[in-house]
């Protein structure tokens, strides 16, 4: 079972035992979504000669040209499948160079709100890798091109369903799929048999296991994904919350969230005093010997993992039968890219469904596709 989440407006009184600081920033980031409605600021649309020539011709006008792709840098596998794979087909097929330059999204959209209160109309960011939040700021902020993700080739076989929203924000074609991530759970054979199949069975588990679990400090992005999933588990399914935010609800159900993370904190790794900052942490963690699970929002992880030799090869993933959270990462344009041509080129290329089907993240470090499979 797959779901997506959308979240709610809210900040309420928390009473997880956790540092204060830790608990504000979490409920805003589990919790805390833009409303959909009542908007009075309309983005503006902004359009450029790519919008109304050919492919052919943007094409060959991108030729020669470097893009400047800018995207968080905290992936080794997605760093290297950008700056081998990518670039090197990017090159061959086009003679573009694709520059990758790591900052991280509320960075860069910053950088374009104060480009754009300058006045700047050419600027230095091109692409950029975008989701939730930061997406939304900059969407209505009138910083991205756009509409265009319509006219992309391949655009005809992606379930246009799954790609409307970015964390229940309208897409509207101001962004293209780049490839869907889901949340995993990641053991090793060797040392756990079989391992819990639900939440219940995981709180189970933690309290039989003393100081073999932990999980990244929210509000670290796969943390924070960790307790939204305990969450919906815990108060009976995610389809509840699919609309504005009830406060009613909340106060009716939060409270077993905040049960079963108190019921767990005592037996995790370290009581739950320290827990690991990111993904990368626990990763170091688990490969130790330290915990007995890790976690991550990319399927393939583990077995990337396996082939750069962190851990051994009877290491496996698995997901709760209570479901999986998944999402969308997407890539958008900025309103004044320099080489908004080459941009084009670049996503053509990203969304090719050939490129889709042959280049899986087990050996090139990619992202799994957003396509119709039975299209």
């Amino acid at each position: 079972m797959l779901f997506t989440l959308c979240r709610p407006v809210c900040r309420p009184v928390c009473r997880v035992h956790l540092p204060a600081r830790a608990v504000a920033v979490l409920l805003f980031i589990l919790f805390a979504v833009p409303v959909l409605t009542g908007c009075s600021d309309t983005p503006e649309k902004t359009q450029s000669a790519a919008e109304t020539e050919s492919f052919d011709t943007v094409m060959q006008r991108a030729r020669g040209t470097t893009v400047r792709f800018y995207m968080w840098g905290g992936s080794a596998q997605v760093n290297a499948w950008v700056d081998g794979y990518v670039s090197d087909r990017m090159k061959e097929l086009y003679d573009i160079t694709v520059q990758r330059v790591p900052m991280d999204a509320p960075v860069f959209v910053n950088k374009l709100l104060t480009e754009k209160a300058a006045g700047k109309q050419t600027g230095t960011i091109d692409l950029m890798w975008i989701n939730g939040e930061n997406f939304r700021n900059a969407r209505e902020s009138g910083v991205l091109y756009g509409p265009f993700a319509g006219r992309l080739p391949n655009m005809r076989y992606v379930d246009a369903a799954a790609v409307a929203t970015d964390f229940g924000y309208p897409v509207q074609e101001y962004e293209a799929p780049l490839g869907r991530a889901q949340f995993v759970f990641e053991y090793d054979t060797a040392r756990v048999s079989s391992p819990p199949a639900s939440f219940d069975e995981l709180r189970s588990w933690i309290r039989e296991h003393p100081g073999r679990f932990t999980y990244p400090q929210p509000p670290d992005f796969t943390g924070s994904a960790f307790v939204r999933q305990v969450f919906y588990a815990v108060t009976g399914g995610h389809a509840q919350y699919m609309t504005d935010f009830d406060g009613g609800l909340w106060d009716r159900q939060a409270p077993a969230l905040w049960l079963w993370l108190n019921e767990i904190k005592p037996f995790m790794w370290q009581q739950g005093v320290s827990m690991p900052k990111d993904p990368a942490a626990l990763d170091t963690l688990f490969a130790r010997g330290e915990v007995d699970f890790s976690m991550a929002y990319h399927p393939s992880h583990a077995q990337s993992k396996i082939l750069e030799g962190t851990y051994p090869d009877t290491v496996r993933t698995f997901v709760m039968q209570d479901g999986s959270l998944y999402n969308t990462h997407f890539t958008a344009i900025a309103f004044n890219a320099p080489n908004k041509a080459g941009a084009w080129c670049w996503l053509i290329f990203c969304c090719r469904r050939r490129r889709r089907r042959t280049s899986f993240p087990l050996q090139t470090g990619g992202t799994f596709p957003c396509w119709k499979w039975t299209a």
